[in-house]
This record gives C-alpha cells, structure tokens and sequence, in this order.
C-alpha cells in the first residue's frame, strides 16, 4: 500500500526544482523522430494482436473559440464553425484504418475526447463522432468515456446531453476564479457557469467530474487563490489537477501576450502550491502522486491504495495497461513496444487520411531497455516504490546489477531524505512526494536531453 502523506520541504524543492519530463510516457515524446514511418506504425499495430491487450481510444479536438494566453496545447481558433464536420468525417475514417489492424476479440475499455476544446463541437458532431466509434470498434460493457469541457461552451442543460450521449466522466478546464488572472490570460469564466455546470452534472448522474487548476499564471496571489479555492471545495468535485504553468514563449507563440511582469516570483510560486496542498489534503482530498488529488472513495485513491495505479498521456488513470490508439491531428498512440504521432498539423492530418493513407509524423520503436527503465520509472511515479526483485523476475534480469549506477546515484537522494534505501528496495519519502520527477529521472537513459528548456520545471 502506498504511503500518501506528503511533507513540503522549501529548501528540498528549491534545491531539486529542475527541468524535466512529466514521464507519460517513457521515452517521452522528445525522443520520437520523423524515421518512424506509417508503415512501421501497422507492424507494431499488427504485433500488439499478439497480446491481446484491450484499447484505450484518445480522440483530438483541436478547435477553440478563443485564444487562452497561457495554453501550449495543440490549437486551432476558429469562428468557423462549418470546418467542424469534414473534421468529425476525417477521425472517424481514421478510426476504421487504424481498426483495419485490430483483431475484433481487443474491446476499448476507455474512451478520451482531448483538445483544444472538445465541447466546442456541436451536441449532433459529438454524438455522431461517438456513435461512429461504437461501430467501429467493440467497446466493453462499461467502458470510462470521459470528455475535457471548457465550462464557457456548455449550461446544465447540454451537460445533460452529454450524458445521454454516452460520458460519463467529465474534466473542467477552470484555471482560477480571480477576475484579475483570468482577464490577464484572456479566459473570462464566472464561478455561477461554472456552479450550474456542476449542478448539471451531478443531476445527470456522472460518475466522476474533475476540476483543472494552475498556479504561476499571471496576477496571481496566495490570497485570490485562496479565494479560488474556497469556491472549488464549495463544488468539491472528484478530482483536481493541480497543474504548474510553464511559461515557455519560445515554443508557445500565444504565451508571448503575456506580460512576464505579471507572473508570479519563484517564492509566490512556491507559496501558492505550499498553500494548495495544505488546503486540499485538511479538505479531505488524497495527493495522488505529480499533481492529481483524490477524494478518498474515487477509482483514481483505490489504485493508489491497492497498487494498481498507473500513468499514461493524460496523466494518473486505472487503465494504462490498454495499448492506446491517438485519433486527430497530433494524437500519439502507443502499440506494444512502440510510439506513433500523426501530424501536428489540420491541413497535413486531414490531406494524409484523405489519401488513404495514416497520417503517422514521427515516432519511434522501444528496445528492451527502454521498457525495463519504463516499467521501473512507472513504480517510482504511480507506487512511490522500486523492489529491484520484482523487476529481476518480471525481466528475468539481474536488477541490481543492471542499475548498479543508478542505485549508486540515489544514495545522494537518500542523504537528502527524498528516499530511503532498503536492500534492493526505494520507498519515497514524504519529501519526496512532490519530487517523483527527479527521483525517476535517475533512470532516464535519456536524461541529458531530459534536462532541456523545452521541459517544464518539476514545480
């Protein structure tokens, strides 16, 4: 059972607080490159019948009404609606290529619509895109259908819709309430849409609804989001993510609007999260590892508690042993033993499926080593815990000798109280909660370019 007490060690974090991959997957997408071919991406589709393994469906909706400054995810803004269903046509032709490939006994147990804004299509583009999955693919008797809605798209009467749709899991985009932060990043949401938002979920019986929030934006104080958080315990949802903002305006062209005198200093930063956690757990919600916490009866709290956590491209979840298959533009799928991204561009996308052909940009094809480091990365970040005796018998590998380095190297972690050292076993210390990243990152094979600016800090 994984201990879930958490201890904020300023000096500790100050020290450790370096850039670094989010470990969503191992190698992280840094590494995938443009050798990695369509064809290679069947062949590992093909292989991954083999096993069996059910399906995990991740569908990408990149449009947005507008532009939020701080978002670095894949976009595009429009007003121009009409684009809509050639887009909808576009995934679910996709759908039936990759599908082409897949035995008919491998079910989706989990079903995910990401974006830009998911809830932006219309309610009959939505429940046509669903519907088109059902056909096409056989899904189990109570599969997670979950959908991330910005709460400016929606009232209590669409949630509703939603719901006789087929989602049953929602995620709110919510950021803060403070009128000062959300003007400066251009995301003006009033606390009552988004009250009515939870009303109407709650009326329609959803089974789990998920509230995302980030510190380090732009006019934030510990006192606004204090505030911000009296009125998310208020709506207590089932989970919140607790998200840092990195402010990358190199690689983000939108963050350039954001004014860097307005973000908070590294000390406020600090404070901020400090003060989060502390509110959240004396609330009753459990810190599930990174930046998730739980109420205690939630499906994510139980897997913590039972072992069975683990970690996939959208964060903490249940079912990460599926084998994922991306659909939209940017989307990344991960057959066993490999990773496929489409293109990150519509118009490259859509012309590439138009074609007939998978619109896979790059990728790339893991090595045993990468999966032993995977496997032994997801125990740090999903179990707060390594015993090497369990990677030795599940590889058939000596794991001690073959991390005798890295366990070297973590005897300096050990000195700074982040882990203690059993034998052959690790177990995270309270003060090491907060720093899984840098804790798996001793295994990172990848590890100096891991320590690229093109990664956010830890925190």
């Amino acid at each position: 059972m994984t201990d879930s007490r958490i201890c904020f060690d300023r000096s500790l974090i100050e020290r450790y607080n370096i850039n670094g991959p989010r470990y969503t997957s191992y190698p992280s997408a840094a590494e995938f490159d443009d050798t990695y071919s369509a064809n290679d991406y069947v062949d590992s589709l093909t292989r991954s019948n083999e096993s069996g393994t059910d399906l995990s469906l991740y569908i990408h909706v990149p449009f947005c009404q507008q532009l939020c400054y701080y978002c670095g995810c894949n976009k595009v803004v429009t007003r121009h609606t009409g684009k809509f269903d050639g887009y909808v046509d576009t995934v679910l032709t996709e759908a039936r290529m990759h599908r082409e490939h897949v035995v008919s006994r491998r079910m989706v147990r989990q079903v995910h619509f990401g974006g830009g804004t998911p809830s932006y299509l219309t309610d009959q583009q939505l429940d046509r895109l669903l519907s088109g999955l059902r056909d096409i693919y056989s899904l189990s008797e109570a599969p997670e259908v979950s959908i991330e809605v910005d709460p400016r798209t929606v009232d209590g009467q669409r949630i509703g819709a939603l719901r006789q749709m087929g989602f049953n899991r929602l995620s709110l985009g919510i950021q803060d309430f403070d009128p000062q932060v959300q003007k400066a990043i251009n995301r003006i949401q009033p606390y009552d849409d988004v009250s009515e938002v939870v009303v109407g979920a709650r009326d329609a019986r959803f089974s789990s609804l998920s509230f995302d929030l980030i510190y380090g934006l732009p006019m934030q104080t510990v006192q606004g989001f204090n505030r911000t958080l009296d009125q998310v315990l208020q709506l207590r949802p089932d989970r919140i993510a607790l998200y840092n903002y990195a402010h990358l305006p190199q690689r983000f062209k939108a963050q350039r609007l954001i004014n860097t005198r307005d973000l908070p200093s590294p000390d406020v930063r600090l404070n901020l999260l400090e003060g989060a956690i502390t509110r959240l757990t004396e609330s009753g919600y459990v810190y599930i590892g990174m930046d998730h916490f739980a109420l205690p009866e939630d499906s994510l709290t139980r897997a913590l508690r039972d072992g069975s956590l683990q970690r996939n491209f959208q964060g903490y979840s249940t079912h990460a042993a599926c084998d994922l298959i991306g659909l939209g533009v940017s989307a990344i799928s991960h057959p066993a033993r490999a990773f496929a991204q489409n293109a990150r561009e519509t118009i490259r996308y859509q012309t590439a499926i138009s074609a007939g052909r998978l619109a896979i940009d790059r990728g790339l094809r893991v090595n045993r080593d990468d999966e032993i480091r995977a496997d032994a990365i997801s125990r740090i970040m999903c179990q707060s815990a390594l015993d090497l005796s369990q990677l030795s018998s599940h590889w058939n590998i000596d794991a001690p000798e073959y991390f005798s380095s890295e366990w070297r190297e973590l005897r300096k972690l050990e000195s700074d109280e982040l882990i203690t050292l059993h034998g052959n076993r690790l177990v995270v210390s309270p003060k090491g909660r907060l720093l899984l990243r840098v804790i798996a990152m001793v295994f990172d094979q990848y590890r100096q370019s891991s320590a690229r600016p093109a990664f956010s800090r830890v925190l």
